[in-house]
């Protein structure tokens, strides 16, 4: 007899010990409860699909050919490289140990696509996914499970297929050796994994919670090689410097991680003629050039070392494209639309240290940044202030609440203070933008201070202790100088109201490990903008995993931001989630957690004249993605010189 089945023989029953009468009434109710659960289940429709969206609707039918923004013709070949400032470690984006680049999962798909560079897919339309290494997936009404029929021509770049089983192995090494504040909020909410056969998974959904974004998060877990794992003894805690081999249109080719990365299309990629991918993915090789500074990246620019740059520094944009082959037209620089929120980024305050906790200090401190000089003398008026975590969406919050907003907040109860209720959402002060320290906000931020009990002696702020006000203003020495100058002149605006203010840069690998710690009074950092809801909202502003998550740089822990997020998460219409959403937009602002500073509504790009692409989508720039090579304008440059 197999040994299960002989530990099931030999086992004592649970009704061993009971009457017979009472025994045969327990099984009967049972058997009464578990047919009244799976006639439930039976009545529920089972929704089959080839893509999923919360509310069912999908833009793309099943038979689509290739998405609308996609060039389907696009030739495939050449090359495009772009540059990474700062150091790299490792080719494990998933440990906690080194610091690894985006090209580090260009190799791993998932069961529903996602774009390799990390923006959404498809680019054109929000909160809707499809298929890639699934055929279709279902599951019923109340989205209690889903199960992904996966296709059985799928392989990694080694030729072996890609299975149910390696979906399961990935989604359990992610919980088991991955982040911990994924792993903490994605246990509760998935109890079970299984594979049904080497081709079909199904995931099992907590009881009692809302089942918003859970299908798209398992659809999300990168598909990892279980074989290679288990060959190798390589886990996801490993700083790995060769990676496993993905299902993906791109391999590794070669990693020097002092100087680049490159890697190149896998000629046997087994999903090339989908028509998920029909237009995308159409360069024959993407490097990456690694620089210790932004200064020495744009001058290996400007000498064609590599040949796409996404711009970020103000400085540069007005004033560092100004030589020959910019106007000679050998180099393109555009401004490109982009349709998605800005990031919400900013200098964020460690809610943990306790002298930030006190709300006045925070604003005292808020009020030394001159976001008006800063942009007219540093950033050469090229910005706008930011005020909203969604800003510039119908989702962002404006005058008073009304409405579905106003019925959701009054419902919370004393958790919402009065004010929230009753005045417009929180903005940005304003500044004199002729000189750096506005002496009004001095003078407020100074009677903020004294009202939180730090006072002036000898020039500096104390405590009734007689200890100063300190803060230290973390930096990465690699970052952008303008940025840097920015800080500069934001920490002496700082010490001139008596605050002990210092700025720290450290190296790139320092860095990144004191932001994992947490090792700073400040820093300057971003969270993540929404459009719609998710679970991924409570890792990032949610309590739960406020003490350690990477996506929390301040520590925010608000009870009503939690219920705000629960309250989007059981929502069942769009207006409700809309309403909801605003609702934490303005939540957000009033918890005061980031002192808001710029924003850009366009792509700035340079590049060598040698690409082409379609009309920019809403929601992605896409030159990793949908852009492509044009050999005969690539031949022009490389024979009059500007490439090498």
């Amino acid at each position: 007899m197999p040994r299960a089945q002989t530990r099931a023989a030999t086992r004592p029953s649970v009704f061993d010990d009971l009457p017979l009468w009472l025994a045969t009434l327990t099984l009967m109710v049972a058997a009464l409860l578990a047919g009244a659960a799976a006639a439930q289940e039976q009545e529920q429709e089972v929704i089959k699909s080839h893509g999923y969206s919360f509310y069912g609707d999908l833009t793309y039918p099943a038979d689509f050919e290739h998405f609308n923004y996609v060039n389907p013709d696009a030739p495939k070949g050449g090359e495009i490289s772009i540059p990474f400032v700062g150091t790299l470690d490792s080719m494990n984006p998933y440990s906690g140990k080194g610091r690894a680049h985006l090209f580090s999962i260009f190799g791993f798909e998932s069961l529903l696509g996602e774009a390799p560079s990390g923006e959404p897919l498809p680019a054109d339309v929000y909160g809707e996914s499809y298929c890639l290494l699934c055929e279709s997936l279902e599951y019923p009404e109340d989205k209690s499970w889903v199960t992904f029929h996966m296709r059985p021509e799928a392989t990694f770049s080694d030729g072996t297929p890609v299975t149910a089983h390696d979906i399961v192995f990935s989604h359990n090494l992610l919980l088991d050796e991955g982040l911990k504040s994924y792993a903490d909020a994605v246990r509760k909410r998935i109890p079970k994994v299984e594979a049904l056969d080497d081709h079909t998974v199904k995931f099992h959904f907590a009881d009692g919670i809302s089942r918003r974004s859970l299908i798209e998060t398992v659809g999300g877990v990168p598909a990892w090689p279980k074989h290679w794992f288990e060959e190798t003894g390589n886990t996801l805690k490993d700083s790995w410097m060769d990676p496993p081999p993905g299902s993906g249109a791109y391999m590794v080719e070669s990693v020097d991680l002092t100087k680049r990365i490159v890697l190149k299309r896998n000629p046997d990629y087994w999903g090339k003629d989908l028509p998920i991918n029909r237009g995308r993915m159409n360069f024959d090789r993407i490097r990456l050039e690694i620089f210790s500074d932004d200064t020495s990246a744009f001058e290996a620019f400007k000498a064609g070392e590599y040949t796409f740059r996404a711009e970020g520094d103000s400085k540069k944009w007005a004033t560092g494209y100004d030589f020959s082959k910019v106007s000679d037209g050998d180099i393109v620089k555009a401004e490109l639309p982009d349709g998605s929120p800005p990031t919400p980024s900013g200098i964020i305050f460690n809610l943990g240290r306790e002298t930030l906790q006190d709300r006045r200090v925070r604003e005292a401190v808020a009020l030394m940044f001159n976001f008006e000089w800063t942009n007219e003398s540093l950033q050469y008026g090229l910005f706008s202030h930011r005020a909203s975590f969604t800003q510039d969406t119908p989702l962002m919050a404006g005058a008073a609440p009304e409405g579905a907003e106003l019925a959701l907040l009054e419902s919370l109860g004393d958790l919402v203070p009065g004010e929230l209720l009753s005045a417009p959402a929180v903005v940005p002060h304003s500044s004199d933008p002729s000189r750096l320290l506005d002496r009004r906000n001095a003078r407020q931020a100074s009677k903020l201070l004294e009202e939180a009990g730090w006072t002036v002696q000898n020039g500096m702020r104390v405590n009734e202790a007689g200890e100063p006000l300190r803060l230290n203003f973390l930096m990465n020495s690699a970052g952008s100088p303008t940025i840097s100058a920015v800080i500069e002149n934001f920490v002496g605006n700082l010490q001139s109201i008596g605050i002990d203010a210092r700025l720290e840069k450290v190296d790139s690998s320092q860095y990144t490990a004191r932001e994992r710690d947490r090792d700073y009074d400040m820093i300057y950092d971003a969270y993540a903008a929404f459009l719609g809801t998710g679970t991924g909202l409570s890792q990032r502003y949610g309590s739960e995993a406020a003490e350690f998550s990477l996506f929390n740089p301040a520590g925010l822990a608000s009870p009503l931001v939690d219920a705000i997020i629960e309250a989007s998460l059981d929502a069942e219409t769009a207006e409700d989630e809309d309403a909801a959403l605003m609702a934490l937009d303005r939540a957000l602002r009033h918890e005061f957690f980031m002192i808001p500073t710029w924003y850009n509504d366009s792509y700035w790009v340079a590049y060598y004249d040698q690409y082409d692409h379609p009309e920019i989508p809403s929601y992605a720039l896409g030159y990793l993605d949908f852009w492509w090579y044009d050999e005969d304008r690539a031949q022009q440059l490389r024979a009059s010189g500007a490439l090498r």
